[in-house]
């Protein structure tokens, strides 16, 4: 109870920015493997983006995917991409989508889905999809991405400053890379669906990103007057003082987001529930992991390449040195101690406590005693 309650109230002191060279090392080896991924392994891209065609018929719900994969294949047909989906009234029907076909092709494979699943041919639905489509989604998607990165780039430049804004872009970049790469390494197929998702999924990761900023720029605001706190510590400090309502509003979201993918994908087979959550789900876990463990470092490390912040990790450590200061502060202390020392240039040596008040009390009368003064004559 003793931890929860420090971490509701601002007071844990996990040391996420003395240790960064661990959380760098951690974010590397994920963007190392879901880039090898990508490069190596690729995307499994649906129908939109390569073009083919798209059967759907109904089947029963305990269907055998691979067994029908199989059968699939044996009418000439290779890779096709099988998966059941729920209809609107609840029935399971079976989404076939193959390469692109040629009309006799396409008839063959409608027939044989048709006896193979004892229905009448009729009940198979077919259409093809051309390739050009899922490139000008790409086009688009990608115009998006670039005009959204330069409005955060303006508004964060204007709202904070420009080393922040390069920390919130390369966490960005970070959320999206491990995204793309959950892709490639599952093999869940790439579809329109997947870059709306990701695209909303920077919102959510930008909006952890800032809380945290924001609380860094109330902390560091004229921290260079005094001499007890680093610019590391004070970020740090800040980071401590959001970890856990960063935790709660990612949790929060997080919650719905998985609902989608274990109940509504998984357990009902929603084929375009799947592809909404699985990125919303692996970019707002990645998201409050980067705002919390890798901008908030960064920007530290951008900022104490100033020379301001050079001299003043010089005197603190002097100060630490000569013994005034002690060499670890817990988070209130520190705080209330940079704070003080914001209106003394170079700092200060001691924080006073205040004065208590002295009251007299009365005097307490003993027991037995009589009061003073003359007796009144009867």
């Amino acid at each position: 109870m003793g931890m929860i309650h420090r971490l509701y109230h601002g007071e844990t002191t996990f040391p996420l920015i003395r240790q960064r060279k661990k959380f760098y090392a951690v974010s590397i080896l994920l963007c190392v493997i879901a880039l090898g991924s990508i490069v190596f392994r690729g995307f499994n891209l649906g129908v939109e983006f390569k073009g083919g065609s798209i059967y759907q018929l109904p089947v029963a719900s305990n269907v055998d995917l691979k067994a029908s994969r199989t059968f699939v294949e044996g009418l000439g047909v290779k890779d096709p991409i099988l998966q059941t989906v729920k209809s609107s009234s609840g029935q399971t029907q079976l989404r076939v989508e193959t390469e692109p076909l040629s009309e006799a092709q396409s008839n063959k494979v409608a027939a044989g889905l048709a006896d193979h699943f004892a229905i009448n041919e009729d009940k198979v639905t077919s259409q093809s999809v051309g390739a050009s489509w899922g490139k000008q989604v790409t086009k688009k998607a990608l115009q998006g991405l670039i005009v959204f990165l330069i409005a955060v780039v303006l508004y964060i430049s204007v709202r904070f400053e420009p080393k922040m804004a390069a920390s919130a872009i390369i966490a960005l970049i970070h959320d999206l890379l491990l995204a793309a790469g959950v892709y490639s390494i599952t093999g869940f197929v790439v579809t329109p669906s997947t870059v709306i998702a990701l695209l909303t999924v920077l919102g959510y990761s930008l909006y952890d990103t800032i809380v945290v900023f924001d609380k860094v720029e109330e902390n560091t605001r004229g921290l260079e007057k005094q001499s007890v706190l680093t610019y590391s510590e004070a970020s740090e400090l800040a980071v401590n003082q959001t970890f856990m309502r960063s935790i709660n509003t990612s949790l929060i979201a997080l919650l719905p987001v998985s609902g989608l993918l274990f109940v509504g994908a998984l357990l009902l087979g929603a084929g375009t529930l799947k592809d909404l959550a699985l990125a919303l789900f692996v970019g707002l876990a990645s998201g409050a992991y980067s705002s919390l463990f890798l901008a908030t470092p960064l920007l530290a490390d951008l900022k104490e390449r100033e020379q301001r912040f050079q001299d003043l990790n010089q005197r603190v450590l002097t100060r630490r040195a000569s013994g005034k200061a002690p060499m670890r502060l817990s988070t209130q202390s520190a705080y209330a101690t940079a704070v003080a020392g914001d209106a003394v240039p170079g700092g200060v040596e001691t924080v006073a406590a205040p004065a208590r008040p002295t009251t007299k009390r009365p005097p307490q009368k003993k027991k037995g005693s009589r009061p003073s003064g003359k007796k009144k004559k009867r």
